[in-house]
């Protein structure tokens, strides 16, 4: 382990504004790095991170994947489902999941995205024509902090009269204030309204099923062994936590980049065909998902360091992108850059993200749809507002001005 005096810091607001600077001096100088104040071990690497996210044996998910004390520990999969479990248990959860949540469940999924898309950008840009804000929104309060939420409740059968209080306390459940470290009251209240709704979901589908991932939960079955009612709880928990939020934030993230290097998106105005590839890049450049925590099980040896039984190491996919020695000059915003399998926004190995087609299939029909509607826009930087979270990136207000096509 090389001694550097760079500090990583994932609750520093400083850090939150730009990681990347910090990054690169891990990478340069302590690819293992070690914060003692807060307990953890390190690694930006690209190559390292990689590693660590196929190694499922030796960095354990069992007390879950987050840094915040309040979220780590056995109970973590109450509220992570099986990304907070080993296997066997983790693979049995899957396995039962992936009964329900099926690649043609999201593909047949893909005409209500569009709709509710639709709908959620032509109340935007209605207020657009009729604002006296010079044509001034909000991105992420009128749209991109909308639609992945609504989806969710698509998917899992949420009543449309009850999508937008589902939608509050699903925000409610991520919201931090600045220098709190753990869960905050809030956030807990929130979290069990949005459990105790489910609950009652789960059981009206038990006495009615119907025609929703809830209902094709409760029916999933492999050699008579089927999920129970906790289980299904914590996977519909975990959709809220994993697939909302962090698909806000890929399309903020792709707007304020997209603003930022408008050579790059004239090719996309003319076909959009090449959104795929905007999603793809954003990832990578400015992933939601920026940190991401492991318990070591039996030690770890790396950089001539033995990392201790039941230590913490944080992987940090945000470094990775960024590492030159994965990717020709990873600080320039390159769409249709070649990525592939170097991509690691939705993790690798078996933990590889049961919603990354979901998520993919969200951000190419909302960027799309919006760019059907607009010829172009610019970034209210200055009012831009970040969120602040230990693991997530992104935009917790992106103002914007639109030009209406």
């Amino acid at each position: 382990m090389t001694i550097s005096d760079v500090k990583l810091d994932p609750y520093d607001y400083d850090f939150h504004e730009d990681p990347y600077p910090y990054y690169q001096r891990l990478r340069d100088e302590a690819p293992l790095y070690r914060n003692e104040e807060l307990g953890f071990w390190a690694l930006s690497r690209h190559q390292d991170v990689l590693q660590g996210f196929r190694n499922s044996t030796t960095l354990s998910n069992k007390f879950g994947v987050s840094l915040d004390p309040a979220s780590r520990g056995p109970h973590a999969s109450k509220t992570m489902s099986f990304l907070a479990m080993d296997d066997p248990d983790h693979l049995r959860l899957r396995t039962l999941v992936s009964k329900g949540f099926t690649p043609r469940r999201i593909r047949e999924l893909e005409p209500r995205v569009t709709e509710i898309a639709t709908r959620h950008l032509d109340a935007m840009l209605e207020k657009v024509r009729s604002s006296d804000t010079a044509g001034t929104v909000d991105f992420v309060d009128e749209f991109a902090g909308k639609l992945p939420m609504d989806v969710i409740s698509e998917l899992m059968g949420v009543p449309e009269a009850d999508r937008v209080q589902v939608r509050a306390w699903a925000d409610g459940v991520m919201h931090r204030e600045e220098g709190v470290t753990d869960v905050p009251a809030a956030a807990v209240e929130a979290s069990l309204n949005l459990i105790v709704y489910y609950q009652s979901m789960v059981a009206e589908r038990r006495k009615q099923l119907t025609d929703d991932l809830t209902s094709a939960l409760l029916e999933a079955e492999i050699d008579g062994d089927r999920l129970t009612d906790d289980e299904i709880l914590g996977f519909m928990f975990l959709m809220v936590i994993a697939g909302n939020e962090t698909t806000t934030k890929l399309l903020a993230n792709a707007a304020f980049w997209g603003h930022h290097n408008p050579d790059q998106l004239t090719a996309v105005y003319d076909d959009l065909d090449r959104v795929p590839l905007w999603v793809e890049e954003t990832l990578r450049y400015d992933t939601s998902s920026q940190i991401l925590a492991r318990t070591v099980a039996g030690g770890l040896t790396l950089y001539d360091t033995t990392i201790p039984d039941g230590d913490v190491l944080l992987l940090l996919p945000g470094s990775a992108h960024r590492d030159e020695r994965a990717f020709e000059n990873p600080d320039d915003y390159v769409i249709g850059r070649e990525i592939g399998s170097k991509l690691m926004s939705f993790g690798s190995g078996a933990h590889f993200c049961l919603g990354a087609h979901l998520a993919r299939m969200e951000a190419r029909v909302a960027l799309a749809e919006l760019f059907k509607r607009i010829s172009g826009y610019e970034v209210d930087e200055d009012n831009a507002v970040r969120v602040h979270s230990s693991n997530v990136r992104g935009f917790a207000h992106l103002p914007i001005a639109v030009q209406l096509r």
